[in-house]
């Protein structure tokens, strides 16, 4: 393989039972919408059409969804913590998630009823973000650990929503486990983790759920554009809790003919595409630093309910280097005359990156062939991130940092 090609697997596993499709119903994706819809800072984020650009890599449409202004937040991931949130409060206090609304939870009565939670969580930055967000407006704790090397400005957001924040010499699903730890030891401690582990399965579910809202908005914002349904769908990765949610809705939505699933992760924390090429349907675990750019992906251990939905619909899994976040990041920036220029992070680049490859490199036709990447095909990508790390930002769009090969 040369230095252009990126490490790809298509999906052969044997398939399960199936059982957490059902987490990613229509049904509880609307009412997560709903409970989002409550919130003053609600409003749908932008799909930009790149029509330029899809005409150039020879594709019949790209669509792009652009978090950046997702609650202000410049990221995706407080949809999930948000959701997560509340459907935790609403069932400490004996209510379902649909009787309760932003107004309900801010309220002096919740307070005095409910009292105050410290919810606990690990971070690269954006879902930490989220959570402390959350927990700020909703009168509760938040504390994040994030593990070594994060970015100072991720740190200083976080703390900006008076959360207790720290970076600790541990790489992420080391953090996951000290926030685990710390909240059993707290009263009225609570662990937000899109990560799932046994006797740990609902409140991963619930960001799940939460993320939908983020699916749901696309397909109407598609059939608006009069495409009714993505032929291809590339999803970055970490846990593979956004993932499986994308692909978990957009299968129930499509039952009968679902869109082609992409799963794009860093190379040095590929446990879904490690898990697809042993081929057995066992998740798979990555140790060690975990160093990438992509720190929103830099994760080492599958989320075990998304894991299963990857394993019975993803079409193929992608292990990509580092540049090929950088080259997504400059394709979005300066896209082709005449598309809308979507600012986007290493993390919500990756897919771009990735696409880009498969299209204009003549060493990658087996995996486009396989793919049925054609002038056909309409793709839907997600830029989960604007510049979170406006530093990093700037180096490798303006100064060509991880340039092609790197």
């Amino acid at each position: 393989m040369n230095e252009l090609e990126l490490s790809w697997v298509i999906n052969r596993m044997p398939k399960s039972d199936d059982r957490y499709l059902e987490i990613m119903s229509l049904e509880n994706v609307e009412k997560a919408r709903q409970f989002h819809k409550s919130f003053p800072q609600y409003s749908i984020t932008a799909m930009a059409n790149l029509k330029k650009m899809a005409d150039y890599l020879g594709l019949g449409g790209i669509y792009v969804k652009d978090e950046r202004f997702r609650f202000g937040l410049n990221a995706f991931k407080v949809l999930g913590a948000s959701f997560a949130m509340g459907r935790y409060i609403a069932h400490e206090m004996g209510e379902h998630v649909t009787d309760i609304t932003y107004d309900d939870l801010t309220s002096p009565e919740l307070k005095e009823t409910f009292g105050t939670a410290t919810f606990f969580t690990a971070t690269d930055g954006n879902h930490g973000r989220g959570v402390a967000w959350a927990a700020r407006r909703l009168h509760q704790k938040a504390v994040v650990h994030m593990p070594k090397g994060s970015a100072k400005s991720r740190f200083d957001n976080i703390a900006k929503e008076k959360a207790t924040v720290t970076i600790e010499n541990l790489n992420y699903d080391d953090c996951v486990r000290l926030a685990a730890k710390e909240a059993a030891e707290t009263e009225h401690g609570v662990v937000i983790q899109d990560t799932a582990w046994e006797g740990y399965e609902d409140i991963p579910s619930w960001i799940m759920q939460g993320y939908g809202t983020i699916s749901h908005e696309a397909a109407e914002q598609l059939r608006e554009l009069e495409v009714n349904r993505p032929t291809h769908i590339f999803i970055q990765a970490g846990v593979g809790s956004f993932a499986s949610s994308v692909v978990g809705y957009f299968t129930n939505l499509f039952p009968d003919h679902p869109p082609k699933f992409v799963i794009v992760e860093p190379k040095t924390a590929a446990c879904l595409y490690k898990g697809a090429k042993l081929g057995t349907g066992e998740p798979q675990i990555v140790k060690g630093d975990l160093k990438t750019i992509m720190a929103g992906l830099a994760c080492g251990e599958p989320n075990v309910l998304g894991w299963d939905i990857l394993r019975n619909h993803a079409t193929a899994f992608i292990a990509a280097k580092d540049w090929v976040a950088a080259k997504g990041m400059r394709m979005l920036a300066v896209p082709v005359m005449g598309d809308p220029a979507v600012i986007s992070g290493e993390s919500g680049a990756a897919t771009m990156g990735a696409l880009g490859q498969i299209m204009m490199n003549e060493d990658m036709w087996e995996l486009r062939e396989l793919l049925g990447l054609n002038k056909e095909s309409k793709v839907l990508l997600f830029s989960t991130e604007g510049n979170t790390d406006p530093e990093g930002f700037l180096r490798v769009v303006w100064d060509g940092a991880f340039g092609i090969g790197e």
